[in-house]
């Protein structure tokens, strides 16, 4: 899988540039599959997630064309089936993502059990609830969802749990529903308002926009956007960095993010005492020492995100004092802790839900292996701060989530090296 080798104890300082966001591009490409014609996108990071996006997009029969560098053009005049390939959607959790649009614009969708990182539970069963209210009959098959509608209707909706993927899929699958649609406690994250935005833009008519009622007029056809659409930036990518630049004690400007992402971030790091200055569309850090143990509980939007647990985990065992963290979001989210305590850390889990972090001050280099996105993305924040060198494993995992994150430090004063696996 490739792995990333750190010498650690070199301050991180300068400017980055945020990518554009994961887990907003994800969705607006499948939601290219709501209508025909050519749609231009603009600020797609080139990760692997998206590489295998580009290909379920292609496999169901729709044109993309990606030059790697956030310009992205797709059209799917073409499709030609709504079954995706199970070798592709194992890859992803966001493969899911295509059910909605399949269903409302061509009445059917063929859809394996999704796949990506292993964090717990992570069922669709809100997804399909989503589908059954619009009219959707739901067939389970062999690792296999079957989804299939005449003519899908609009009504209300309720979640009893926030979930940012169920509210994404039922707001594509709802767009193309005759009558009104109402998700109610509907995920709030700025990622679903970049896609609702972008469903405006194709001729969507939804209100409530950003807030945990979401309505939708539900409208016979969409087009493509006027001119290129452009992606919202990776508050998760530019979280990780503030963080990277705390466990370092650097001093780092994050330009084209909107602080409003990532307030909840921003004021854990004060609490923590860091010094932070936000501007309209910049963040400016500073380092200060000691870092001191804070309190973290992972909430829905706008609360802690769970994509920054771990990053925030490995900060806090160079922390002053004590530090608890508790995650609410997925129950399989601390797989980074055993690797943690081979440099050194003092963690204890309290429960499944809870750990705590006695800071240690200083961490040691050693082999460790990311088992997922963020658990590799806090590996590698602790190499960048420990005593030696870090060899972290896991590498396709960690650039599924971040674009050229060994380069993107290195510009910063970090010094990585990056193995590929020959084999």
């Amino acid at each position: 899988m490739g792995k990333l080798l750190i010498n650690g104890g070199h301050r991180l300082h300068g400017v980055m540039r945020a990518s554009g966001a994961k887990n907003a591009a994800l969705p607006v490409m499948a939601a290219c599959l709501l209508t025909s014609g050519d749609v231009y996108l603009k600020k797609i990071p080139s990760i692997s997630d998206v590489w295998v996006m580009k290909e379920l997009l292609e496999a169901l029969g729709a044109s993309v064309d990606f030059d790697g560098a956030g310009s992205m053009r797709i059209n799917a005049s073409d499709v030609h089936t709504t079954r995706t390939p199970h070798d592709l959607v194992k890859r992803i959790h966001a493969s899911f993502d295509v059910t909605g649009p399949l269903l409302a614009r061509f009445h059917r969708a063929e859809v394996s059990l999704p796949g990506g990182c292993v964090l717990g539970s992570r069922q669709v069963d809100l997804h399909t609830r989503g589908f059954m209210a619009l009219g959707a009959k739901i067939d389970l098959g062999y690792g296999f969802y079957r989804v299939e509608a005449k003519e899908l209707k609009g009504t209300r909706i309720y979640f009893d749990k926030s979930s940012v993927g169920a509210t994404k899929n039922t707001l594509m699958a709802a767009c193309l529903a005759h009558g009104k649609t109402l998700i109610e406690n509907a995920a709030r994250e700025p990622e679903v308002v970049d896609l609702a935005n972008f469903l405006n833009a194709m001729g969507a008519r939804i209100s409530g926009i950003g807030t945990t009622d979401i309505v939708i007029d539900g409208v016979k056809t969409l087009h493509p956007p006027a001119g290129e659409y452009e992606i919202i930036s990776d508050r998760i990518e530019a979280g990780t960095f503030l963080l990277a630049a705390a466990i370092t004690g650097g001093d780092l400007l994050i330009e084209d993010i909107s602080p409003s992402f990532l307030d909840s971030v921003i004021e854990q790091l004060r609490r923590a005492g860091q010094e932070i200055e936000a501007g309209e569309r910049h963040i400016q850090f500073r380092g200060v020492r000691p870092i001191l143990g804070v309190d973290v509980t992972t909430m829905p939007f706008p609360g802690f995100p769970t994509d920054l647990q771990p990053p925030i985990g490995a900060v806090l065992t160079t922390a002053e004092g004590t530090s608890i963290i508790k995650e609410t979001i997925f129950d399989s989210r601390y797989a980074y802790v055993d690797e943690m305590r081979r440099m050194g850390a003092d963690i204890k889990k309290i429960d499944e839900r809870t750990i705590l972090i006695q800071g240690v001050g200083q961490l040691t280099g050693a082999p460790v292996n990311g088992m997922d996105i963020r658990a590799g993305a806090a590996l590698v924040l602790a190499g960048l701060a420990a005593d030696g060198q870090t060899e972290v494993g896991g590498l396709k995992y960690i650039d599924r989530g971040y674009e050229n994150i060994s380069e993107k430090l290195n510009a910063l004063g970090a010094d990585i090296r990056r193995i590929e696996n020959k084999e």
